[in-house]
């Protein structure tokens, strides 16, 4: 990794080049940061990882070729160290503690851009873990939340692509009672009134993507 001297070595991995241009141009500004390098997917992001090796790197989630959390396992895998912050429009708990679990330091919405990019970049090279305000808030909330089963999220997922029971036994190979007994405990777990209420929820808080 870059030695800790110098201004802080940034790269910004975002799919959206007007999101990229926002980065540099808020960390131009600032003498104690320099974007060193952009990445437009995971992919890219790997590569140009390897060749400068950055103090902090942004991370967007949503991108083409390689999403954002298989880039930054990649990257981890190669960096243990690597320091990566989320830079994000999703705020589903499921994702966060995905990406948290993931090594991210950091996870930030992107309309939180500005100041709190700027703290968060600075705290999370100097070694510590943050996360916006929001962000927070929604682990927070679903802290005590008892967590879908991975067979419970296999019919969820079913259930928000508009499969009927039947049709989820069929193609999970199990009985119809089993997806019914299913259908109930996710229904129970997420709150949910019924199962395109359980669907929404799914995909509010990232336990499932379409």
């Amino acid at each position: 990794m870059s030695a800790d001297v110098g201004p802080i070595r940034i790269m910004a991995v975002d799919d959206h080049p007007i999101v990229r241009q926002g980065i540099a141009g808020l960390i131009a500004v600032h003498s104690d940061m320099s974007l060193v390098a952009e990445a437009s997917n995971g992919r890219e992001a790997i590569q140009q990882f390897r060749s400068h090796q950055p103090g902090v790197t942004l991370m967007d989630l949503q991108m083409p070729e390689m999403n954002g959390l298989d880039a930054m396992i990649a990257i981890r895998a190669e960096f243990p160290e690597a320091r990566i912050i989320v830079l994000t429009t999703y705020l589903g708990d499921a994702q966060v503690l995905r990406a948290l679990k993931a090594g991210a330091r950091g996870y930030l919405l992107k309309n939180s851009l500005h100041k709190e990019l700027l703290e968060t970049i600075r705290a999370v090279h100097a070694g510590k873990k943050a996360l916006s305000v929001e962000v927070s808030y929604q682990l927070a909330e679903h802290a005590t939340d008892d967590a879908l089963t991975p067979a419970e999220i296999r019919v969820l997922r079913l259930i928000a692509e508009g499969n009927a029971n039947k049709e989820i036994a069929a193609q999970l190979s199990i009985s119809e009672e089993t997806v019914k007994g299913q259908v109930r405990n996710v229904l129970s777990k997420l709150g949910a009134n019924d199962r395109t209420h359980a669907a929404m929820i799914g995909l509010k808080r990232g336990i499932i993507e379409l």
